[in-house]
Protein backbone atom coordinates (compact mmCIF):
# COMPACT_ATOMS: atom_id res chain seq x y z
CA UNK A 1 0.00 0.00 0.00
CA UNK A 2 1.67 3.32 -0.76
CA UNK A 3 1.95 5.71 2.23
CA UNK A 4 -0.05 8.95 1.24
CA UNK A 5 1.17 10.75 3.92
CA UNK A 6 1.69 14.73 2.95
CA UNK A 7 5.02 14.93 5.07
CA UNK A 8 8.26 13.39 5.01
CA UNK A 9 9.22 10.84 7.67
CA UNK A 10 11.23 13.24 10.19
CA UNK A 11 14.38 13.01 10.33
CA UNK A 12 15.80 12.20 14.33
CA UNK A 13 18.60 14.62 14.81
CA UNK A 14 20.51 16.50 18.09
CA UNK A 15 19.04 18.61 20.01
CA UNK A 16 20.11 22.19 18.74
CA UNK A 17 21.28 22.95 22.93
CA UNK A 18 23.44 19.55 22.52
CA UNK A 19 24.75 19.57 18.99
CA UNK A 20 25.83 23.14 18.92
CA UNK A 21 28.63 22.04 21.49
CA UNK A 22 29.87 19.01 19.30
CA UNK A 23 31.00 17.86 16.00
CA UNK A 24 29.18 14.61 15.97
CA UNK A 25 26.75 14.23 13.22
CA UNK A 26 23.67 16.39 13.25
CA UNK A 27 21.10 14.43 11.52
CA UNK A 28 21.32 11.16 12.63
CA UNK A 29 19.89 8.91 10.11
CA UNK A 30 16.42 6.54 9.30
CA UNK A 31 16.35 3.47 11.17
CA UNK A 32 14.94 0.54 8.47
CA UNK A 33 11.23 0.92 9.42
CA UNK A 34 11.27 5.22 8.95
CA UNK A 35 13.27 4.09 5.51
CA UNK A 36 10.58 1.68 4.02
CA UNK A 37 8.16 3.81 5.69
CA UNK A 38 9.25 7.01 3.57
CA UNK A 39 9.98 5.07 0.50
CA UNK A 40 6.10 3.74 0.05
CA UNK A 41 5.75 7.41 -0.07
CA UNK A 42 7.16 7.29 -3.72
CA UNK A 43 4.59 6.84 -6.24
CA UNK A 44 6.92 5.59 -8.91
CA UNK A 45 5.90 8.06 -11.35
CA UNK A 46 6.46 7.04 -15.31
CA UNK A 47 8.10 9.82 -16.51
CA UNK A 48 10.84 10.14 -13.41
CA UNK A 49 11.06 14.05 -13.20
CA UNK A 50 13.08 13.38 -10.12
CA UNK A 51 15.65 11.59 -12.74
CA UNK A 52 16.16 14.56 -15.27
CA UNK A 53 17.09 17.19 -12.02
CA UNK A 54 19.67 14.61 -10.84
CA UNK A 55 22.98 15.73 -12.09
CA UNK A 56 24.51 12.14 -12.24
CA UNK A 57 20.59 10.68 -13.59
CA UNK A 58 20.06 8.06 -10.54
CA UNK A 59 17.27 5.52 -11.26
CA UNK A 60 15.53 7.24 -8.18
CA UNK A 61 12.43 5.54 -8.34
CA UNK A 62 14.42 2.54 -9.05
CA UNK A 63 16.25 2.27 -6.21
CA UNK A 64 13.43 3.66 -3.81
CA UNK A 65 11.36 0.91 -4.91
CA UNK A 66 14.17 -1.68 -3.45
CA UNK A 67 13.87 0.05 0.15
CA UNK A 68 10.30 -0.32 -0.47
CA UNK A 69 10.45 -3.82 -0.58
CA UNK A 70 13.40 -3.80 1.95
CA UNK A 71 15.93 -5.13 -0.52
CA UNK A 72 18.60 -2.43 0.56
CA UNK A 73 21.29 -4.30 -1.13
CA UNK A 74 19.68 -4.20 -4.17
CA UNK A 75 18.49 -0.42 -3.22
CA UNK A 76 22.31 0.37 -2.89
CA UNK A 77 23.38 -1.61 -6.68
CA UNK A 78 21.09 0.53 -8.22
CA UNK A 79 22.38 3.81 -6.74
CA UNK A 80 26.29 2.83 -7.32
CA UNK A 81 25.50 2.30 -10.72
CA UNK A 82 24.98 6.19 -11.36
CA UNK A 83 27.11 7.10 -8.48
CA UNK A 84 30.08 6.43 -6.78
CA UNK A 85 29.49 8.81 -3.48
CA UNK A 86 26.29 8.03 -2.13
CA UNK A 87 26.90 8.16 1.20
CA UNK A 88 28.54 11.69 0.42
CA UNK A 89 25.43 12.84 -1.49
CA UNK A 90 22.78 11.47 0.76
CA UNK A 91 24.10 14.06 3.25
CA UNK A 92 25.02 17.41 1.41
CA UNK A 93 23.52 17.29 -1.90
CA UNK A 94 20.84 20.32 -2.37
CA UNK A 95 17.94 17.57 -3.06
CA UNK A 96 15.60 20.47 -2.65
CA UNK A 97 16.35 22.15 -5.75
CA UNK A 98 17.02 19.02 -7.39
CA UNK A 99 15.34 15.36 -7.59
CA UNK A 100 13.26 16.50 -4.44
CA UNK A 101 12.03 19.84 -6.44
CA UNK A 102 10.57 18.08 -9.43
CA UNK A 103 8.71 15.04 -7.30
CA UNK A 104 5.70 14.58 -7.68
CA UNK A 105 4.57 14.63 -4.37
CA UNK A 106 6.22 18.17 -3.63
CA UNK A 107 3.18 19.46 -5.18
CA UNK A 108 0.69 19.23 -2.57
CA UNK A 109 2.73 18.51 0.01
CA UNK A 110 6.26 17.27 0.58
CA UNK A 111 8.36 15.54 -1.40
CA UNK A 112 9.66 12.34 -1.21
CA UNK A 113 12.94 12.45 0.78
CA UNK A 114 14.90 11.19 -1.57
CA UNK A 115 18.59 12.41 -0.11
CA UNK A 116 17.65 10.49 3.21
CA UNK A 117 16.88 7.33 1.50
CA UNK A 118 19.95 7.36 -0.42
CA UNK A 119 22.12 8.27 2.95
CA UNK A 120 19.78 4.97 4.58
CA UNK A 121 21.00 2.95 1.55
CA UNK A 122 24.70 3.93 1.43
CA UNK A 123 24.93 3.47 5.61
CA UNK A 124 23.23 0.07 5.30
CA UNK A 125 25.20 -1.14 2.68
CA UNK A 126 28.88 0.43 4.82
CA UNK A 127 27.58 -1.38 7.60
CA UNK A 128 25.73 -4.56 7.04
CA UNK A 129 27.87 -6.06 3.62
CA UNK A 130 31.54 -6.96 2.64
CA UNK A 131 32.19 -5.74 -0.64
CA UNK A 132 33.44 -8.48 -3.42
CA UNK A 133 35.03 -6.07 -6.40
CA UNK A 134 34.74 -7.77 -9.43
CA UNK A 135 37.65 -5.81 -11.29
CA UNK A 136 36.65 -4.97 -14.88
CA UNK A 137 39.15 -6.28 -17.91
CA UNK A 138 41.92 -3.77 -18.53
CA UNK A 139 41.37 -1.99 -21.55
CA UNK A 140 45.04 -0.82 -21.67
CA UNK A 141 44.16 2.83 -21.43
CA UNK A 142 46.01 5.40 -18.88
CA UNK A 143 44.45 8.36 -17.86
CA UNK A 144 45.46 10.78 -15.40
CA UNK A 145 42.81 12.78 -12.60
CA UNK A 146 44.15 16.35 -11.24
CA UNK A 147 42.21 16.35 -7.72
CA UNK A 148 40.71 13.77 -5.76
CA UNK A 149 37.57 15.97 -4.79
CA UNK A 150 34.07 14.82 -5.78
CA UNK A 151 34.30 16.07 -9.81
CA UNK A 152 38.11 14.18 -9.96
CA UNK A 153 36.78 10.70 -7.91
CA UNK A 154 34.01 10.55 -9.69
CA UNK A 155 35.69 10.68 -13.24
CA UNK A 156 38.18 8.31 -11.75
CA UNK A 157 34.96 6.13 -10.30
CA UNK A 158 33.47 5.95 -13.67
CA UNK A 159 37.05 5.22 -15.89
CA UNK A 160 38.00 2.81 -13.55
CA UNK A 161 34.75 0.89 -13.61
CA UNK A 162 35.50 0.28 -17.79
CA UNK A 163 38.73 -0.89 -17.41
CA UNK A 164 40.49 2.33 -17.51
CA UNK A 165 44.11 2.35 -15.55
CA UNK A 166 43.44 5.78 -13.30
CA UNK A 167 45.51 7.67 -11.18
CA UNK A 168 43.97 10.61 -9.31
CA UNK A 169 47.54 13.05 -7.79
CA UNK A 170 46.24 15.32 -4.93
CA UNK A 171 48.18 18.61 -3.53
CA UNK A 172 46.44 17.76 -0.15
CA UNK A 173 47.98 14.94 2.32
CA UNK A 174 44.93 13.10 2.04
CA UNK A 175 42.15 12.75 -0.74
CA UNK A 176 38.42 14.06 -0.82
CA UNK A 177 38.73 17.73 -1.43
CA UNK A 178 36.47 19.74 -0.14
CA UNK A 179 34.52 16.66 1.34
CA UNK A 180 37.48 16.34 3.50
CA UNK A 181 38.74 20.06 4.13
CA UNK A 182 35.90 22.09 3.36
CA UNK A 183 32.49 20.40 5.01
CA UNK A 184 32.17 20.25 8.95
CA UNK A 185 32.11 16.12 10.73
CA UNK A 186 29.24 17.55 11.98
CA UNK A 187 27.45 17.48 8.60
CA UNK A 188 29.86 15.01 6.74
CA UNK A 189 32.01 12.60 9.06
CA UNK A 190 35.15 11.83 7.20
CA UNK A 191 35.04 8.35 8.21
CA UNK A 192 31.92 8.35 5.43
CA UNK A 193 34.39 9.89 2.82
CA UNK A 194 37.15 7.57 3.65
CA UNK A 195 34.72 4.84 3.44
CA UNK A 196 33.91 6.40 -0.34
CA UNK A 197 37.31 6.50 -0.98
CA UNK A 198 38.44 2.97 -0.07
CA UNK A 199 35.64 1.94 -2.31
CA UNK A 200 37.24 3.61 -5.69
CA UNK A 201 40.94 1.97 -4.14
CA UNK A 202 39.21 -1.02 -4.68
CA UNK A 203 37.94 -0.63 -8.04
CA UNK A 204 42.02 -0.31 -8.93
CA UNK A 205 41.85 3.73 -8.29
CA UNK A 206 45.47 4.78 -7.76
CA UNK A 207 45.54 8.00 -5.49
CA UNK A 208 48.80 9.74 -5.27
CA UNK A 209 48.75 12.71 -2.44
CA UNK A 210 50.95 15.54 -1.94
CA UNK A 211 51.55 15.91 -5.25
CA UNK A 212 51.06 19.86 -6.75
CA UNK A 213 50.38 19.76 -10.66
CA UNK A 214 52.38 22.92 -11.61
CA UNK A 215 54.63 22.60 -9.37
CA UNK A 216 56.02 18.43 -8.67
CA UNK A 217 54.67 17.72 -12.10
CA UNK A 218 53.06 19.54 -14.99
CA UNK A 219 50.44 18.62 -17.43
CA UNK A 220 53.44 17.81 -20.35
CA UNK A 221 55.30 15.79 -18.18
CA UNK A 222 51.91 13.36 -17.32
CA UNK A 223 51.54 12.77 -21.23
CA UNK A 224 55.28 12.03 -21.51
CA UNK A 225 54.33 9.92 -18.67
CA UNK A 226 52.19 7.69 -20.71
CA UNK A 227 48.62 9.16 -19.63
CA UNK A 228 46.33 9.52 -22.98
CA UNK A 229 44.26 11.53 -21.31
CA UNK A 230 43.96 14.19 -18.47
CA UNK A 231 40.90 15.07 -16.13
CA UNK A 232 41.22 18.50 -14.33
CA UNK A 233 39.34 18.55 -11.02
CA UNK A 234 41.17 20.62 -9.38
CA UNK A 235 38.41 23.13 -7.78
CA UNK A 236 38.24 26.40 -6.78
CA UNK A 237 40.00 27.11 -3.66
CA UNK A 238 41.66 30.17 -3.77
CA UNK A 239 39.45 32.62 -1.34
CA UNK A 240 38.33 36.05 -2.39
CA UNK A 241 38.29 38.93 0.13
CA UNK A 242 36.44 42.62 0.09
CA UNK A 243 39.47 44.72 -0.16
CA UNK A 244 38.17 46.63 2.56
CA UNK A 245 40.97 48.30 5.42
CA UNK A 246 41.59 46.18 8.35
CA UNK A 247 41.57 42.36 6.27
CA UNK A 248 45.38 41.67 7.30
CA UNK A 249 44.57 42.12 11.22
CA UNK A 250 44.96 39.16 13.33
CA UNK A 251 41.80 37.62 14.13
CA UNK A 252 40.72 38.04 10.06
CA UNK A 253 39.82 34.58 8.41
CA UNK A 254 39.23 33.12 5.08
CA UNK A 255 36.17 30.39 5.62
CA UNK A 256 38.98 28.14 3.19
CA UNK A 257 41.34 28.64 5.77
CA UNK A 258 39.08 28.34 8.85
CA UNK A 259 37.56 25.19 8.01
CA UNK A 260 40.62 23.76 6.79
CA UNK A 261 42.01 24.28 10.39
CA UNK A 262 39.20 22.38 11.72
CA UNK A 263 38.34 19.76 9.50
CA UNK A 264 41.28 18.58 8.05
CA UNK A 265 43.62 19.93 10.67
CA UNK A 266 41.27 18.40 13.10
CA UNK A 267 41.47 21.64 15.46
CA UNK A 268 38.36 21.31 17.07
CA UNK A 269 39.83 18.27 19.14
CA UNK A 270 41.18 19.63 23.00
CA UNK A 271 44.19 17.54 22.28
CA UNK A 272 44.78 19.32 19.01
CA UNK A 273 48.01 21.25 17.85
CA UNK A 274 46.38 23.18 15.00
CA UNK A 275 46.39 27.05 15.88
CA UNK A 276 42.72 28.44 15.82
CA UNK A 277 41.75 31.31 17.62
CA UNK A 278 39.28 31.06 20.50
CA UNK A 279 37.01 33.78 19.80
CA UNK A 280 34.36 35.59 21.66
CA UNK A 281 32.10 37.37 19.28
CA UNK A 282 32.53 36.57 15.61
CA UNK A 283 31.18 38.02 12.23
CA UNK A 284 30.95 35.57 9.59
CA UNK A 285 30.68 37.92 6.19
CA UNK A 286 28.87 35.71 3.54
CA UNK A 287 25.83 33.90 2.51
CA UNK A 288 26.28 30.44 1.44
CA UNK A 289 26.68 27.26 2.70
CA UNK A 290 30.07 27.42 3.62
CA UNK A 291 29.25 30.59 5.69
CA UNK A 292 26.76 28.50 7.72
CA UNK A 293 29.58 26.13 8.29
CA UNK A 294 31.77 28.34 9.15
CA UNK A 295 29.32 30.30 11.89
CA UNK A 296 28.31 26.72 13.41
CA UNK A 297 31.82 25.92 13.68
CA UNK A 298 32.64 28.71 15.12
CA UNK A 299 29.84 28.57 17.36
CA UNK A 300 31.00 24.80 18.34
CA UNK A 301 34.45 25.86 19.22
CA UNK A 302 33.27 28.03 22.21
CA UNK A 303 31.94 31.60 20.91
CA UNK A 304 29.36 33.04 22.83
CA UNK A 305 27.91 35.23 19.68
CA UNK A 306 28.10 34.91 15.77
CA UNK A 307 26.71 36.28 13.29
CA UNK A 308 26.20 35.68 9.60
CA UNK A 309 26.77 39.43 7.84
CA UNK A 310 24.92 39.44 5.12
CA UNK A 311 24.45 42.14 2.04
CA UNK A 312 20.72 40.83 1.02
CA UNK A 313 17.64 39.36 2.69
CA UNK A 314 16.45 36.28 4.35
CA UNK A 315 14.84 35.47 1.36
CA UNK A 316 18.00 35.76 -0.61
CA UNK A 317 20.23 33.90 0.96
CA UNK A 318 22.00 31.08 -1.05
CA UNK A 319 22.67 28.38 1.61
CA UNK A 320 20.18 25.49 1.49
CA UNK A 321 17.05 26.31 3.75
CA UNK A 322 18.31 23.20 5.99
CA UNK A 323 21.29 24.66 6.78
CA UNK A 324 19.67 28.48 7.83
CA UNK A 325 17.26 26.37 10.01
CA UNK A 326 20.08 24.39 11.68
CA UNK A 327 22.04 27.46 12.30
CA UNK A 328 19.28 29.62 13.64
CA UNK A 329 18.20 26.12 15.60
CA UNK A 330 21.88 26.69 16.97
CA UNK A 331 22.03 30.35 18.00
CA UNK A 332 23.55 32.08 14.98
CA UNK A 333 22.42 35.42 14.77
CA UNK A 334 21.44 36.58 11.32
CA UNK A 335 22.46 40.30 10.49
CA UNK A 336 20.84 41.04 7.00
CA UNK A 337 20.93 43.87 4.87
CA UNK A 338 24.07 44.68 6.45
CA UNK A 339 27.85 45.32 4.83
CA UNK A 340 31.15 45.76 6.43
CA UNK A 341 33.25 48.70 5.47
CA UNK A 342 36.32 48.09 7.60
CA UNK A 343 37.39 46.03 10.13
CA UNK A 344 39.27 47.63 12.81
CA UNK A 345 42.19 47.04 15.06
CA UNK A 346 43.39 47.44 18.86
CA UNK A 347 46.71 48.65 19.34
CA UNK A 348 48.25 44.87 19.25
CA UNK A 349 46.75 44.55 15.69
CA UNK A 350 44.07 41.81 16.73
CA UNK A 351 40.62 42.32 15.57
CA UNK A 352 38.05 44.51 17.93
CA UNK A 353 35.10 45.14 15.88
CA UNK A 354 33.61 45.59 12.32
CA UNK A 355 32.12 49.00 10.85
CA UNK A 356 29.41 48.07 8.78
CA UNK A 357 26.16 49.87 6.80
CA UNK A 358 23.19 49.12 6.99
CA UNK A 359 21.85 48.44 3.06
CA UNK A 360 18.31 48.17 0.79
CA UNK A 361 17.73 46.29 -1.82
CA UNK A 362 16.80 47.70 -5.37
CA UNK A 363 16.51 46.34 -9.07
CA UNK A 364 17.94 42.92 -9.95
CA UNK A 365 21.27 42.98 -11.56
CA UNK A 366 22.98 40.90 -13.79
CA UNK A 367 22.40 38.01 -11.42
CA UNK A 368 18.90 38.10 -11.14
CA UNK A 369 18.77 39.19 -7.62
CA UNK A 370 17.35 42.72 -6.25
CA UNK A 371 21.27 44.70 -5.86
CA UNK A 372 21.78 45.74 -2.46
CA UNK A 373 22.28 50.05 -2.20
CA UNK A 374 23.84 51.55 1.35
CA UNK A 375 21.34 53.35 3.20
CA UNK A 376 22.49 56.60 3.75
CA UNK A 377 23.64 57.45 7.53
CA UNK A 378 23.39 53.83 8.86
CA UNK A 379 27.02 52.80 9.69
CA UNK A 380 27.29 51.37 12.74
CA UNK A 381 29.46 49.04 14.46
CA UNK A 382 29.42 45.51 15.55
CA UNK A 383 31.73 44.07 18.35
CA UNK A 384 33.49 40.79 17.29
CA UNK A 385 36.59 40.03 17.88
CA UNK A 386 37.27 37.65 14.67
CA UNK A 387 36.09 37.99 11.23
CA UNK A 388 35.46 35.32 8.59
CA UNK A 389 35.58 36.03 5.55
CA UNK A 390 32.91 33.91 3.14
CA UNK A 391 32.52 35.21 -0.06
CA UNK A 392 33.35 33.14 -2.63
CA UNK A 393 36.30 31.38 -4.11
CA UNK A 394 37.98 31.05 -7.67
CA UNK A 395 40.30 28.24 -9.20
CA UNK A 396 43.96 28.38 -8.36
CA UNK A 397 45.91 29.93 -11.04
CA UNK A 398 48.57 27.49 -10.77
CA UNK A 399 47.60 24.74 -13.69
CA UNK A 400 46.74 27.43 -15.89
CA UNK A 401 49.62 29.45 -15.72
CA UNK A 402 51.66 26.32 -16.42
CA UNK A 403 49.96 24.74 -19.02
CA UNK A 404 49.98 26.37 -22.84
CA UNK A 405 46.97 26.32 -24.84
CA UNK A 406 44.71 25.79 -21.94
CA UNK A 407 41.93 28.86 -22.43
CA UNK A 408 40.42 30.17 -19.02
CA UNK A 409 37.59 33.06 -18.49
CA UNK A 410 38.14 36.39 -16.92
CA UNK A 411 37.10 34.66 -13.29
CA UNK A 412 40.40 32.08 -13.94
CA UNK A 413 37.69 29.49 -14.92
CA UNK A 414 38.82 26.70 -17.65
CA UNK A 415 36.90 26.88 -20.62
CA UNK A 416 35.42 23.18 -21.69
CA UNK A 417 33.02 22.16 -23.80
CA UNK A 418 29.40 21.72 -22.49
CA UNK A 419 28.51 18.24 -23.20
CA UNK A 420 31.67 16.40 -23.23
CA UNK A 421 34.33 18.90 -20.10
CA UNK A 422 37.24 18.99 -23.60
CA UNK A 423 39.20 22.23 -22.58
CA UNK A 424 40.91 23.89 -25.27
CA UNK A 425 44.34 21.14 -24.97
CA UNK A 426 43.66 17.97 -26.87
CA UNK A 427 43.07 15.31 -25.02
CA UNK A 428 42.29 17.39 -21.67
CA UNK A 429 39.56 17.30 -20.05
CA UNK A 430 37.80 19.59 -17.20
CA UNK A 431 34.84 19.83 -14.72
CA UNK A 432 33.37 20.99 -11.48
CA UNK A 433 34.49 24.12 -9.62
CA UNK A 434 37.85 24.61 -11.84
CA UNK A 435 35.18 25.43 -14.74
CA UNK A 436 32.02 26.60 -12.75
CA UNK A 437 33.74 28.52 -9.90
CA UNK A 438 32.45 27.45 -6.55
CA UNK A 439 29.44 25.33 -6.94
CA UNK A 440 27.70 22.08 -5.54
CA UNK A 441 29.04 18.85 -4.76
CA UNK A 442 26.74 17.19 -7.12
CA UNK A 443 27.35 19.34 -9.95
CA UNK A 444 31.06 18.46 -9.78
CA UNK A 445 29.90 14.91 -9.97
CA UNK A 446 27.89 15.40 -12.79
CA UNK A 447 30.81 17.30 -14.47
CA UNK A 448 33.33 14.29 -13.82
CA UNK A 449 30.70 11.63 -14.99
CA UNK A 450 30.07 13.85 -18.55
CA UNK A 451 34.05 13.87 -19.04
CA UNK A 452 34.61 10.17 -18.08
CA UNK A 453 32.19 8.81 -20.88
CA UNK A 454 34.04 11.67 -23.38
CA UNK A 455 37.39 10.16 -22.54
CA UNK A 456 36.08 6.74 -22.89
CA UNK A 457 34.27 7.30 -26.05
CA UNK A 458 37.62 9.30 -27.52
CA UNK A 459 39.94 6.39 -26.03
CA UNK A 460 37.86 3.35 -27.08
CA UNK A 461 38.02 4.93 -30.83
CA UNK A 462 42.03 4.70 -30.92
Amino acid sequence: MPNMDPKKTPMPSQEPCIRNHNFDEVALGYTAEMAVNEAKRCLNCKNKPCVSACPVCIDIPGFIQHVANEDFEGAYEVLSRSTSLPAVCGRVCPQESQCEGKCVRGIKGESVGIGRLERFVADWHRQNTCDVIRLPEPNGHKVAVIGAGPSGLTCAGDLAKMGYDVTVYEALHVAGGVLSYGIPEFRLPKSIVASEIEGLKKLGVKIECNIVIGKTLTVDELFDMGFEALFIGSGAGLPRFMGIPGESLKGVYSANEYLTRINLMKAYRPDSTTPIKRSRKVAVVGGGNVAMDAARCAKRLGADEVYIVYRRGMQELPARHEEVEHAQEEGIIFKTLCNPVEVLGDENGNVCGMRCVEMTLGEPDASGRRRPIVKEGSEFVLDVDTMIMSIGTSPNPLIRNTTPGLDTNRHGCIVVEEETGLTSREGVYAGGDAVTGAATVILAMGAGKTAAQAIHEKLSAK
